[in-house]
C-alpha cells in the first residue's frame, strides 16, 4: 500500500540508523576510557568478579610492600647483631690473653677494663637499634600496660585529684618504671629498669585542664586531666611516692607480625622473633657473675687464669646464643623473600586476569568502530531514499 501519512521505510531506516548510533557511542566510550566495562550494565557478573580481582592485586601489592619492609627490619636488626658479634670476638680475644699466665694483676685489671667498656656497648647497641620508632634488641619491639592495678599506676587512677586519662608505653622497654617526687623542687623523676633517669617539673592545674608528663627519653608519656584547680604540684607529687602509684610496668613481645597476604587467614600473616641480646640481661647473652666471672669491676673479671678461663666459655655461650639468634633472622629473611616472589607472581597473573575482564579490546573495538561508521553512512543514505520515495506517489495525482 502506497501512504503519504506514514512512511514506514523511513522509519525503519530511523530506527536502525539510531541502533547504529548507540552502539558507535559505546565503541567510542570503550575506546576513549580504555575499558570494556565502564558501568555495571556493561557487564554486571564481570564487574562483580574484576572488583573482587581487583581487591586481591591491591592486596597483594601491598603485601609485597610489607614484607619487604619486613626484610628492611630484619637487616636492620642483623646488621647491629654482626657487630655484636664482633665485639664478642673482640671480649674472647681479651679473654684468651688474660689466660695466659704473664701478666700481673694490673695488666689483667687493664684488660678487664676493655671488657666493661665493651660490655656497656653491646647494651648501647641493642637499646640503640630501632627500626621505626620500635626497639629490635631489647626483646620488646612495642610495650603495653603491665601491672597490678591495686600496686603499680594504670589509667584512670586517681592522681592527687587529677585523673590518669592516658598513659602511652609502646615505645618504652618492657620492665618496672619507679617513680620518685621531690616536693622541694617539685621534680618527679622516672627511672628505667636499666636505671636510665628522667626528670620533669611539676606545675599547678587549673580547673578543666591537663598536662602531660612526658619522659620521652623513656618512651613514656602520662596525661593528667583535672576537674577542679589544683594549686599546689605537691598534692600531684606526693601520690607519686605512695605505694600503688609509685610504679608503673611495661609489658611488651619481641614477635613481630607482618601481614604478607591480602586476606586475613593464618596463612596471609608471619611471624617473626626479634629476641634480646642484651649482655646485662639474662633473657639477653647473660654476660653477668656467674661461676668464677665476677662483673664486678674490671679488676675482677679475668683476676686470675681461672677465671679467664671460666670467662672464655661465658663468652663462647653468649657467641651460640647470638649465632642462633642470627641464624633464626636469617631464616625469616630467605622466607620473606620466597614471599615476595610468590606474591609477585600472583599480582602478574591476577591483573592479567582482571584486565582480561575489564579491559578494552582496542583491535576489535577499531574494527566494530569502522563497521558501524559504514552502517551509519549507509543508513543516512537509506533514510534519505526512504524519505524521497514518498515523492513518487504524487505522479498519481498527475
Amino acid at each position: 500500500m502506497s501512504s503519504i501519512m506514514t512512511n514506514v521505510a523511513a522509519l525503519n531506516g530511523q530506527r536502525n540508523l539510531n541502533l547504529t548510533g548507540a552502539r558507535s557511542a559505546k565503541v567510542l566510550e570503550q575506546l576513549s576510557s580504555g575499558y570494556r566495562i565502564n558501568r555495571a550494565a556493561d557487564d554486571a557478573a564481570g564487574l562483580g568478579i574484576s572488583e573482587k580481582m581487583r581487591a586481591q592485586v591491591r592486596g597483594n601489592s601491598q603485601a609485597v610492600r610489607n614484607a619487604q619492609d619486613g626484610i628492611a627490619m630484619i637487616q636492620t636488626a642483623e646488621g647491629a647483631m654482626d657487630e655484636v658479634h664482633g665485639i664478642l670476638q673482640r671480649m674472647r680475644e681479651l679473654g684468651v690473653q688474660a689466660a695466659n699466665d704473664t701478666y700481673d694483676s694490673a695488666a689483667r685489671t687493664s684488660v678487664g677494663t676493655e671488657l666493661v667498656q665493651l660490655r656497656s656497648e653491646i647494651d648501647r647497641i641493642a637499646n640503640a637499634t630501632q627500626f621505626n620508632g620500635k626497639s629490635l634488641l631489647t626483646g620488646s619491639l612495642s610495650g603495653s600496660m603491665g601491672g597490678v592495678w591495686s600496686n603499680d599506676l594504670f589509667v584512670n587512677d586517681d592522681v592527687g585529684g587529677a585523673l590518669a586519662s592516658a598513659i602511652d608505653v609502646s615505645r618504652a622497654k618492657a620492665g618496672t618504671y619507679q617513680f620518685n617526687y621531690v616536693a622541694a623542687t617539685d621534680q618527679l623523676t622516672l627511672t628505667s629498669p636499666t636505671g636510665q633517669a628522667q626528670q620533669i617539673t611539676l606545675s599547678a592545674m587549673a580547673a578543666n585542664s591537663n598536662q602531660v608528663l612526658d619522659f620521652g627519653q623513656l618512651g613514656i608519656r602520662i596525661t593528667l586531666s583535672a576537674s577542679a584547680a589544683i594549686a599546689d604540684p605537691d598534692t600531684i607529687g606526693s601520690v607519686f611516692n605512695t605505694s600503688g602509684y609509685d610504679t608503673l610496668v611495661v609489658a611488651g613481645s619481641g614477635g613481630a607480625s607482618l601481614q604478607v597476604g591480602a586476606n586475613t587467614t593464618a596463612y596471609d600473616t608471619m611471624n617473626v622473633a626479634f629476641n634480646d641480646v642484651r649482655a646485662t640481661q639474662a633473657g639477653g647473652l647473660n654476660l653477668l657473675s656467674a661461676g668464677a666471672v665476677d662483673w664486678t669491676s674490671s679488676a675482677t673479671i679475668v683476676a686470675s687464669n681461672t677465671a679467664a678461663q671460666a670467662f672464655i666459655n661465658q663468652i663462647d655461650s653468649a657467641i651460640t646464643t647470638l649465632s642462633t639468634r642470627r641464624s633464626d633472622l636469617g631464616a625469616a629473611q630467605n622466607r620473606l623473600e620466597h614471599t615476595v616472589n610468590s606474591l609477585g607472581v600472583s599480582v602478574e597473573n591476577l591483573t592479567a586476569s582482571e584486565s582480561r575482564i575489564r579491559d578494552a579490546d582496542v583491535a576489535s573495538l577499531s574494527s566494530q568502530m569502522v563497521s558501524n561508521q559504514i552502517l551509519q553512512q549507509a543508513g543516512t543514505a537509506v533514510l534519505s531514499q526512504a524519505n524521497q520515495s514518498s515523492q513518487a506517489i504524487l505522479s498519481l495525482l498527475r
